[in-house]
């Protein structure tokens, strides 16, 4: 097994340690965003990734094949009622809103097809939103680039549900619109740049970590 990586200095390592899920919302300037980030995921993280990018609605997705060889983890399109697996980087499909659901065997990823929010479907909220009711402390959410205020609210759900939150920073991001918005609703845990961001998501989901780093502190 691999030492885990040390968290950044000015990362809270106990709150890291405790994260089970991401969730990152991206629009305009969001592919060259995250093809910044999510390489950064390690191979066997025990930790889930769901990502809703503003997409046509009326193309199929070209994400998976985008990402597959760039990420270390695997790829691929959210479908409904599947699990949502860790160490995986689920994809929201075109024109359908992804959620994740409360199940007895645990989390599972949902479609619904209802009405755009904030003009989009898939929309950041929605996910947001539902992933902090299942996940609560254990979730982090990341808004990227993009042209509206689509992730504020499910950013502030997820502050308010104990989660993890993280914006990009405006001043770096190809189009700041959306990151500012999430800066305007409320208190934000980190403002980051990709390359601080990229580190933070690469001390993820080494179960036991923290344990380690407390007997190191010991």
């Amino acid at each position: 097994m691999s030492k885990p990586i040390q968290p950044p200095a000015w990362a809270d390592s106990r709150r890291l340690d405790a994260i089970e899920a991401v969730v990152i919302g991206a629009s305009a300037g969001g592919v060259d965003a995250l093809s910044e980030i999510l390489p950064a995921l390690r191979a066997g993280a025990d930790v889930a990734t769901l990502v809703v990018l503003h997409l046509p609605r009326e193309r199929p997705s070209l994400l998976v094949s985008i990402f597959a060889h760039r990420c270390v983890q695997p790829v691929r399109e959210a479908q409904d009622k599947e699990p949502v697996e860790a160490g995986v980087i689920h994809f929201a499909p075109p024109d359908y809103h992804l959620l994740v659901d409360k199940a007895p065997e645990g989390p599972l990823l949902a479609m619904s097809n209802d009405e755009p929010v904030n003009f989009s479907r898939p929309a950041i909220d929605v996910l947001f939103e539902s992933a902090a009711d299942v996940y609560g402390p254990r979730l982090m959410g990341i808004v990227l680039t993009g042209g509206n205020q689509d992730g504020a609210a499910g950013l502030q759900a997820i502050g308010s549900a104990g989660g993890v939150t993280v914006v990009q920073d405006p001043q770096q991001a190809q189009v700041p619109y959306m990151p500012e918005q999430a800066l305007a609703r409320g208190k934000i845990d980190y403002v980051l740049t990709l390359p601080q961001i990229a580190d933070l998501l690469r001390t993820l989901g080494a179960r036991g970590a923290g344990q380690e780093r407390e007997k190191e502190r010991g």
